[in-house]
């Protein structure tokens, strides 16, 4: 079941330009950096109140966050969807003729378990389902 907004994800070209804005201009705690190998990131997170938001820089060119940078600029990448059951919502969306990107999860930050849906189907965002690691 879906639970609540998990993070906002802003793609960056520069991870530590975007988290001195954050930090310096708004006085936010910026966590720490970390590299996502399988997505080919380098993200940080933000908490706000109870939803955090992600700064994702691509660490190769033709990974989703820096073909999207390319395409679109910088900016809101994804929403994601915290759930507790990560197979479950994707076995449902699909049996709903849900498009889905990911038809399995995979590792994200934190060791999250994560899927995306394609914005095809939601409307234009692009919605990142994440089971947290126990």
């Amino acid at each position: 079941m879906i639970q609540q907004i998990d993070h906002i994800a802003i793609a960056v070209s520069d991870l530590d330009e975007a988290a001195a804005f954050f930090a310096g201009q708004l006085g936010l705690e910026v966590g720490g950096i970390e590299t996502v190998e399988e997505q080919k990131t380098k993200v940080a997170f933000i908490q706000v109140g109870q939803v955090r938001i992600e700064l994702v820089q691509p660490t190769e060119p033709d990974s989703p966050v820096g073909k999207f940078i390319a395409k679109r600029g910088e900016g809101i990448h994804h929403i994601a969807l915290r759930t507790d059951g990560i197979e479950q919502e994707l076995s449902g969306l699909a049996d709903k003729g849900v498009r889905l990107i990911d038809k399995e999860p995979k590792v994200g930050a934190h060791d999250a378990r994560i899927a995306f849906v394609h914005p095809k189907s939601s409307h234009g965002v692009l919605l990142e389902l994440c089971q947290p690691s126990k």
